[in-house]
């Protein structure tokens, strides 16, 4: 065991000397046929275990695992006798090598520091392969002295018994030779150990050995591997260690250090790690873009798809100059590739790249008009391509691959080519091409709506059980961005494929559990993309723009109902709403897609009154209303849901006919629209100072003024329909409240607003006496903005 040559056979590889001691058994060198074992070798396996097994000291223990793997290399050996092997050896002896060789200028052991250091990690290489081995805690222990290996090479015992991880110490282990560990080691912590296991300082040598970091990274590889795998990495100091491992051209850093860093970087825990090492992750982006623009083409072409996993998250790329920089220089080289004429595979992996940087910093650097239409112009080709093959066709993993990043360029360049179609903005969305042409425009609308097309065609042979499918997912997300803006185009075919896309969005929507594929996929495939469980909303999520769009128009409509959308619409809102009240007013942030569901309901609720009358779904919505609006009246900061709820639940009553009284659910529904509606404006002083939006309205106004209008106009429908009402618009204070505001104030915010309040105190007027008189006696002394009402001043003057 002098030379190095006897140690690291101990599990890598057989021993020159097999053959003779093959011979010496009765047996061949050569196992029999099937790769078994002779009688023989299988007689002297059995009693080198049993010696393994029965060891009364490390050097015992060593001796009968070189004899085993004299006598068959371990990678030749059946699973039950590794695990008898790992049984016997353990974790324990691979441990205590590791913390020898760290603090060998002080320990008795006889073998130098560097051949027990290659031992260690060679038997924590093989025991690794066992997944209950890989999670060990007593192997996730040594982690850090093998990060510090990585990143300096193997370190000089002084430094290296510093690094020593404090769950290997703990163990005050005895060295080879029995006695106990030096006692100068120094106990560090979990969190000093992984920065110090970075310290450049004293190697013994300035290149790695091979083995040792072939052996450290299959170490990582199978702790990586294991569920908690990523989490015990990332805890232990992974990345500023791989980082700086790549950083000083280490063995096997970019070979094996880098697929082991993208992979971590390239899933869930993305956003987390990058804003923890910001700095370091930067430094190594910045400097694999540099080799990036130099190298020739064909390396250009190879290192897209290795490029793609080392790009930030878009919160950490906004914040950094730096990777704007790598942003800039890297469009400079993907835009002569554009042109140039490459393989499928080739195109496929720029454009993935592209889609990445798009996602990060949009149209700013990609360049001039011509090559963002160009860009545009070659992902719509793929998808074409790639999409109109005949049905029963199977997408490889890299098509599907490649047509995924393209998705992600049409989505970016749609709301670019509706933008500059239509009038310009005041101030373009920052990124934005703003010299596109018209002309480029509708060049780049007609390109796009070729490639929808064959998203449609694709969609429309996708069976149910493919819908767990996250290019389907991926196809069907883009395919909503599309008719979130463009619904006019292609009516037919977008109402034709209306089965699969409401039947795909309640399949996932009542799905029983969450789909881990798709999860997965939400969690990587997008670089702006929050990563967060999936909940089976995320379908409709994506559809509901389209469904507004679409739920106002007549023979999409009629579709939708006999599809029946609106009870999809409501389950949805249920969910959410279960979800949101749940949480703190600090965590319960504004959901857009609920104000865009109830403006879809609000669709069917206006021009499908008898639907809205017989169809159960909307009792169910009305007791959610009823339940949820109460609570929105205390929080603040979703006023804009509150006015939905609001204007929906009146909408519906006003379809309601009620004589008698009514029950609790609707009372309270009731009582809380009319508190919510008289909070909406105030005088801005006294006398005849205008009426205007009340200080928790101003901030939403623009939003909500259009439903707080049309909820008056429905609480006068819902007046007429249901004379209850009006006695309690005077029991809640209401009616003297607006009457005092329009008799003491002076012009109203706008004519739309006047009409509104209008046409609510006509209804009281026309249906409840005791509301008449106290509106004629207002009117009467022909006062402030009262004054200006002419057909409600008619009205209740009549006999």
């Amino acid at each position: 065991m002098a030379d190095n040559s006897s140690v690291t056979p101990v599990v890598s590889s057989a021993h020159p000397d097999e053959e003779e001691l093959g011979a010496e058994s009765g047996g061949s060198p050569e196992q029999d046929e099937g790769g078994a074992l002779s009688d023989a070798q299988m007689e002297l396996l059995e009693r080198s275990l049993h010696a393994l097994k029965h060891a009364q000291s490390d050097s015992h223990t060593m001796a009968a695992l070189l004899l085993i793997t004299r006598l068959c290399p371990a990678n030749r050996l059946d699973k039950p006798t590794l695990r008898r092997i790992f049984d016997a050896v353990g974790l324990n002896l691979p441990a205590r090598l590791l913390a020898t060789a760290v603090g060998a200028r002080d320990s008795n052991s006889n073998l130098p520091p560097r051949e027990l250091l290659s031992l260690a990690v060679a038997l924590l290489a093989a025991l690794s392969a066992d997944p209950e081995m890989a999670s060990h805690p007593q192997l996730l222990a040594t982690i850090p002295i093998l990060l510090g290996i990585l990143a300096n090479g193997p370190v000089n015992r002084q430094e290296a018994a510093a690094q020593q991880s404090p769950d290997v110490e703990a163990q005050s282990a005895p060295s080879l030779n029995g006695e106990a560990n030096p006692p100068n080691v120094t106990t560090t912590t979990a969190e000093e150990a992984n920065k110090e296991s970075t310290t450049p300082e004293s190697v013994l040598s300035s290149k790695l050995d091979e083995a040792l970091a072939a052996d450290c990274y299959q170490v990582l590889t199978a702790v990586c591997a294991s569920p908690t795998g990523p989490d015990q990495l990332l805890s232990r100091g992974v990345v500023p260690a791989l980082c700086q491992a790549v950083a000083q051209k280490q063995t096997f850093s970019r070979e094996k250090g880098l697929v082991l860093l993208g992979g971590l970087l390239s899933g869930k825990h993305k956003d987390r790690v990058w804003r923890k090492h910001p700095e370091g992750l930067t430094a190594l982006l910045v400097g694999l873009s540099g080799d990036f623009c130099q190298a020739r083409d064909q390396t250009r072409l190879d290192t897209c798809a290795q490029l793609v996993r080392f790009l930030p998250p878009v919160g950490v790329s906004v914040e950094s100059e730096a990777l704007k920089g790598v942003n800039a220089r890297i469009w400079g080289v993907l835009r002569p590739m554009l042109q140039a004429k490459v393989t499928p595979r080739q195109i496929g992996q720029i454009l993935v790249l592209s889609a990445c940087l798009l996602d990060l910093y949009g149209w700013e650097c990609v360049g001039s008009p011509k090559v963002c239409c160009l860009l545009v112009n070659r992902a719509c080709v793929e998808v074409r391509m790639g999409l109109e093959e005949p049905p029963g066709e199977d997408l490889s993993p890299e098509l599907q691959h490649t047509l995924t990043g393209c998705y992600r360029i049409m989505e970016a360049a749609i709301e670019q080519a509706c933008c500059q179609g239509a009038s310009p903005p005041a101030a373009p969305p920052q990124g934005a091409v703003s010299s596109l042409s018209l002309q480029q425009s509708r060049q780049v609308l007609g390109v796009l709506e070729e490639a929808f097309s064959a998203l449609m065609y694709h969609l429309k042979q996708v069976e149910p059980s493919r819908y767990g499918d996250p290019f389907i997912f991926a196809t069907f997300r883009a395919l909503c961005s599309w008719l979130a803006e463009e619904t006019s185009c292609l009516k037919e075919e977008v109402t034709e494929l209306l089965p699969f896309l409401i039947g795909y969005s309640r399949s996932h929507l009542e799905g029983e559990s969450p789909d881990r594929e798709l999860s997965d996929w939400m969690a990587e495939v997008f670089v702006t993309e929050e990563t967060r469980a999936w909940t089976g909303t995320e379908a409709l999520r994506y559809l509901l723009p389209a469904l507004c769009h679409l739920s106002a128009e007549e023979q999409p409509r009629k579709v939708l109902l006999a599809l029946d959308a609106p009870a999809l619409l409501v389950d949805f809102l249920t969910r959410c709403w279960t979800s949101l009240k749940g949480k703190s007013s600090a965590n319960a942030t504004r959901d857009p897609s609920m104000e865009t569901a109830c403006s879809a309901l609000l669709n069917f609720t206006v021009t499908e009154p008898e639907r809205v009358r017989k169809d159960p779904c909307y009792r169910t919505l009305e007791g959610h209303l009823g339940e949820a609006l109460p609570i929105l009246l205390h929080k603040p900061h979703l006023l804009v849901l509150a006015a939905d709820f609001c204007t929906l639940g009146l909408m519906i009553g006003r379809l309601t006919s009620l004589s008698g009284s009514p029950g609790a659910s609707q009372r309270r529904f009731f009582s809380s629209a009319l508190r919510f509606l008289r909070s909406a404006l105030m005088n801005a002083g006294s006398g005849t100072a205008p009426v205007e939006a009340s200080l928790g309205w101003e901030e939403s106004w623009d939003e909500a003024a259009e439903l707080w209008r049309l909820s008056l106009q429905a609480l006068g429908g819902c007046v007429r329909a249901q004379p209850w009402i009006a006695g309690l618009v005077r029991e809640e204070g209401w009616l003297k409240h607006i009457i005092a505001l329009l008799a003491d104030g002076g012009a109203l915010p706008d004519r739309h607003t006047r009409a509104a309040l209008e046409e609510a105190l006509s209804a009281l007027a026309d249906r409840c006496p005791a509301c008449k008189e106290e509106i004629g006696d207002a009117v009467r002394d022909d006062e402030g903005a009262l004054s200006g009402m002419v057909n409600l001043k008619k009205l209740v003057t009549m006999k």
